[in-house]
């Protein structure tokens, strides 16, 4: 939500209006994108509940919320659990704190060649 001050919030605009005018103003790089997203969760070598189910990690680890509550959604209607998603929330986040610990290795490496005479 976006505020003004305090006690006057404004709404976020709607989504559905900003797609419209996203579609407006660039028709064919919106179809095209909506053609490459369609034949992405498709099922193929995983299925549509599984690249769901991955899509809510991801969205965790980019930190995107449309795309965190939109993945959700479409992964529920494909069959995918609370505990299956609340699972894929808790792999996303080793795989972040997993980031931060291995990029020590290059802080250490730095701290060892300033150390070196």
């Amino acid at each position: 939500m976006n505020l003004t001050s305090p006690e006057t919030p404004v709404p976020d605009p709607d989504p559905k209006a900003l797609a419209a005018q996203r579609r407006e103003l660039s028709p064919d790089t919106s179809a095209a994108f909506q053609a490459f997203q369609s034949k992405v969760f498709a099922d193929g070598a995983l299925n549509g509940k599984t690249k769901q189910i991955i899509a809510v990690a991801v969205a965790h680890v980019t930190q995107c919320q449309q795309c965190l509550k939109s993945h959700t959604k479409a992964a529920l209607r494909a069959g995918a659990t609370p505990q299956e998603l609340m699972e894929a929330a808790w792999v996303a986040a080793e795989m972040r704190a997993g980031g931060a610990f291995a990029h020590s290795n290059i802080m250490l490496a730095t701290i060892n060649e300033e150390r070196t005479p």
